[in-house]
């Protein structure tokens, strides 16, 4: 592996905010742990924002900033197509975030790729109509900071409850856009379809990660359901 991938691959690693080993990261490169203790000091001194000491263990604090990267053509055209995507979300932020990403990855290609030749076998077509997703940024944002919601919402048979939830995750499913959460109300997981949510307010109240009520153990329950 070259060093380029490598230091991609540490960050990746780093990607779900949680303290990892330096050990753990050798293992998983299968390269040793005083070449690991090397690439993290490479990627700080680049200025990616790692705290943590040998021994003790390293986690990511702030936005990542990507070493240089080589990429492929097909690898061009996902991240492209990925994108047209994300730009149709009836979110600002992520459209947002979308249409700046692509900016930055345009500003570098070469000339004759500029064009967007390389995607000239290759579309996206939105046509269906977008469903009022006015509180998709209000559930992101409570899933990053993992704050309570208060919540009210419509069922497909027009009854109306008042619910508070942990938002833990957000799916799309094509058409419709869920999120899954842990309903203090009912003491179970639930699935919120997010255009039948009336209002999405916090509460002011965070939450913490307890064993029986992650999204890990939602995806459990389903499997062995």
């Amino acid at each position: 592996m070259r060093r380029t991938d490598r230091l991609f691959e540490i960050i990746q690693m780093f990607r779900g905010g949680r303290l990892i080993l330096g050990r753990d990261i050798a293992e998983r490169l299968e390269v040793s742990l005083r070449t690991i203790y090397r690439d993290i000091e490479t990627l700080v001194a680049s200025g990616v924002p790692i705290e943590g000491e040998r021994g003790v263990g390293y986690i990511l604090r702030e936005p990542i900033f990507l070493p240089p990267l080589t990429l492929t053509t097909t690898e061009l055209e996902a991240l492209h197509l990925g994108m047209e995507v994300v730009l149709n979300v009836p979110d600002a932020e992520l459209a947002t975030g979308a249409r700046q990403l692509l900016d930055k990855i345009n500003a570098v290609l070469p000339g004759q790729l500029q064009n967007r030749s390389h995607l000239q076998n290759l579309s996206v077509y939105t046509n269906e109509v977008k469903a009022p997703l006015e509180h998709l940024a209000t559930l992101r944002q409570a899933i990053r900071q993992k704050h309570i919601l208060d919540i009210s919402y419509q069922a497909l048979s027009g009854q109306k409850t008042q619910r508070q939830i942990r938002p833990l995750n957000v799916e799309y499913w094509g058409h419709v856009w869920t999120c899954t959460a842990w309903c203090e109300k009912r003491s179970d997981f639930r699935a919120f379809r997010i255009d039948r949510i009336l209002a999405a307010e916090q509460t002011g109240r965070a939450f913490q990660a307890e064993a029986g009520r992650t999204y890990a153990d939602y995806l459990d329950a389903l499997v062995n359901s």
